[in-house]
């Protein structure tokens, strides 16, 4: 019996919250190994109603402005906090213990933060069986503001910035938990975002003291809107950004970059290559754009702060945005209604974008890690070489290639379980490469591009 089919002949359900009354579940955890099957299941799994349900939850905390009531259980952001909390809890509760669930904090103050507040982010870690310290990690914002930055006394609902990213999160542990990886997954809730970036910067701290290995990071950031202030209605598009040369590039690192190449060949964008590579093949009617850019223009997101402590990150988000449903306060101006209201999140798109995710969290978490030592040869010469270290867990190589116009790798050929190949008459001139590794089930990891300016 194939892995679908015992998951269809297995289930069960089960409450998860007040605001949603039963979810199906099946009634063991998946071994650690990945089947095409297994990643279409995924794909389809998310639920738009658990999701509405979430969003609804955490709008209904009135504010969770970073600033706001940490002591009731009702309102601010400390009851949004121990509420995502509780939800992981109950989760691996669900999946036999599965998930690490703890927090992760710091006390901070600066320009949107006047006076010492702590900054608490939440955390679930879906511990690999195999390679553990290697992360891959999904995040959302926990907080919400109004116009005032300052603010943090008004209904401040936050139902698409970034309720819908932080349900997308939840969302995605409840379907993974249900599997086994290879590598670790941790599904985080990050705080601080609309008043500095705070969250984020803690948490990357705290992953570099504690020697995480991460192989990506994916920041939802408002992934449920589909009408943009544009008037275009669209549920069929989804951008993710990411960084061209990495932020902690080094002068010698750049003047090797400028000879041998890697512009747009960061392992930030190589992850997006990968998202889109997810996307194309499992999510239907969904086109994922990437955008050659940190994030929108002039302005940031809570992946940047992983980029800044040189871990590959990305954001996915929506395409088309509605700047009078961000950072306003709640109002009709000339017959506009302004605001973050529930009423403006499409789930069904929320729950296609947590798919998204989920598959390519699962595809990493399932493949070995991407190589490392990538180094090229071939001047003067009509062949390209390549080598790499080898890669513990993965029984075969794969070599990519593309026009240097390209923004998809479109070439590719599997080399076997070995650390260096000659692609005869590929002149290396004329191509950008890479250099993928393989599991057992077939399953590839993000593409390195050759030298430091594309290494993970």
């Amino acid at each position: 019996m194939n892995n679908i089919q015992a998951t269809l002949q297995s289930v069960r359900c089960l409450p998860v919250s007040v605001a949603i009354s039963t979810l199906c579940l099946m009634s063991f955890a998946l071994p650690a190994g990945a089947t095409e099957m297994d990643l279409h299941a995924i794909a389809v799994a998310p639920s738009p109603d658990r999701i509405q349900a979430d969003i609804r939850t955490l709008v209904g905390f009135g504010t969770r402005h970073t600033l706001s009531d940490t002591q009731s259980e009702t309102r601010g952001i400390g009851a949004a906090r121990r509420w995502i909390e509780d939800e992981f809890k109950r989760i691996s509760s669900e999946c036999g213990g599965c998930l690490e669930v703890f927090t992760v904090s710091d006390v901070v103050s600066g320009n949107r933060i006047p006076k010492p507040t702590e900054v608490v982010n939440v955390v679930a870690v879906l511990r690999g069986t195999t390679d553990p310290n290697r992360f891959v990690m999904m995040s959302g914002d926990i907080d919400s503001r109004v116009s005032d930055v300052l603010n943090f006394e008004s209904e401040s609902p936050g139902a698409n910035d970034n309720a819908s990213g932080m349900a997308g999160v939840i969302e995605a542990a409840r379907v993974l938990s249900q599997y086994r990886f290879q590598g670790s997954i941790a599904f985080v809730g990050l705080s601080g975002e609309e008043q500095g970036l705070y969250g984020g910067r803690i948490l990357a701290q705290h992953a570099i003291a504690n020697d995480w290995n991460i192989e990506a990071v994916i920041n939802n950031d408002m992934i449920g809107n589909i009408t943009g202030v544009n008037g275009v209605t669209n549920n069929a598009t989804a951008r993710v950004f990411s960084e061209g040369t990495r932020y902690v590039e080094t002068e010698e690192e750049a003047r090797l970059r400028r000879f041998q190449g890697g512009e747009v060949d960061s392992a930030s964008r190589n992850i997006a290559r990968y998202v889109y590579q997810m996307g194309e093949r499992y999510i239907a009617n969904l086109d994922v754009m990437m955008i050659y850019r940190l994030d929108r223009f002039g302005r940031g997101g809570h992946h940047r702060p992983f980029n800044e402590a040189g871990f590959p990150a990305v954001r996915i988000m929506e395409t088309n945005e509605n700047y009078t449903q961000q950072h306003q306060d709640l109002r009709v101006d000339d017959g506009v209604q302004y605001g973050d209201t529930i009423e403006h999140v499409d789930f069904d798109y929320a729950a296609k974008l947590t798919a998204l995710n989920a598959v390519t969290l699962a595809s990493m978490a399932w493949a070995p890690a991407p190589p490392n030592g990538v180094e090229i040869r071939g001047q003067v010469s009509p062949d390209t070489t390549l080598s790499w270290k080898p890669v513990e867990g993965a029984t075969g190589y794969r070599l990519h290639w593309r026009l240097t116009t390209s923004p998809t790798w479109d070439y590719s050929r599997d080399v076997g379980d070995v650390t260096r190949f000659t692609l005869e008459n590929i002149i290396i001139d004329n191509y950008f490469f890479g250099v993928s590794s393989l599991s057992e089930d077939g399953i590839q990891s993000p593409v390195v591009f050759p030298g430091p300016a594309g290494a993970f």
